[in-house]
């Protein structure tokens, strides 16, 4: 293949089967997270539009979340300001049996902070000192720590952008910080070629996503957190559901006095079926992502 050839993109059916395989898997590794008393962080990094929020969507779908818990946090309060910077985010760890999955994470220092001045130099330079140390401290207490970079083009991330503009779904994920990171390409690309050299620590790694197609990228993550995680199938308790008793004579309340949700459902007809939403990113229009 040449270099300006284009990998063609994942074939839908094939995708949706693979998914829901890696999917049943991930609800195994729940139970042997949560039996076994395990504690798992995952951090999803990367640029915008690069398909982090899919990603951890279709993770997290299958899953109980009062064990496998998202944590994106919003900008820090004038208290927190004032806190050690790690402090916020200690609170979110997880306990025996948790999984949590950062979206975003405390690298928002070596990254959106540091490009666009949101920290002094010498903040900057204090977190990548303290990272390494905090992060081993967590492996060395028994957490499991994965760390995701996902990486996308400067052509399919302009694509993407433009594709949030017109859609009403997907309007809310823009914001002015996004929409600089155009003109700041190189500069976030030095601020993570940086950030790799003093974080990609052996007891924490960094992985790269390549995520120009969102179904291999979201494939190939959740593949990688099945064979990174020392899981094994647990056997679950026998469940029987019993047989419900006789009737003490309980009469239900008058439907009447009730309030209702009305039946809108009861309307819907196939002359007024409303258009279905096709989510630009994820459909393949002609090989071609949305422009």
């Amino acid at each position: 293949m040449t270099k300006n050839e284009k990998v063609p993109k994942l074939n839908k059916d094939l995708y949706e089967a693979e998914l829901e395989e890696l999917q049943a898997q991930l609800v195994e590794m729940q139970e042997w997270v949560k039996q076994s008393g395990s504690r798992v962080i995952i951090i999803f990094e990367g640029r915008d539009a690069a398909g982090k929020g899919g990603a951890i969507k279709r993770i997290t779908e299958p899953l109980n979340p009062r064990v496998a818990r998202i944590v994106a946090l919003p900008a820090p309060t004038e208290r927190q300001r004032t806190q050690w910077y790690f402090q916020r985010y200690v609170e979110h760890l997880p306990a025996a049996g948790e999984i949590r999955l950062f979206d975003r994470s405390w690298y928002n220092r070596a990254g959106v902070e540091r490009v666009m001045g949101y920290c002094t130099p010498e903040e900057y330079r204090r977190f990548l000192q303290q990272c390494p140390v905090f992060e081993r401290l967590l492996v060395d207490d028994g957490i499991i720590v994965l760390k995701y970079w996902f990486s996308v083009s400067d052509k399919e991330q302009l694509k993407r952008f433009k594709s949030r503009l017109t859609d009403p779904m997907r309007r809310w994920k823009l914001s002015t910080t996004d929409l600089e990171s155009i003109t700041k390409w190189e500069d976030y690309s030095r601020a993570k070629d940086d950030m790799f050299i003093q974080t990609d620590i052996s007891e924490a790694p960094w992985y790269v996503v390549e995520s120009e197609d969102k179904r291999k990228a979201r494939l190939n993550v959740m593949h990688h957190i099945l064979s990174s995680v020392p899981w094994e199938r647990v056997e679950l308790p026998e469940l029987k559901i019993p047989k419900r008793p006789k009737s003490t004579g309980y009469r239900r309340i008058d439907r009447s006095l009730q309030k209702e949700v009305p039946d809108f459902a009861a309307t819907i007809t196939s002359e007024r079926m409303p258009a279905r939403y096709v989510d630009k990113e994820d459909e393949v229009l002609n090989g071609e992502s949305p422009e």
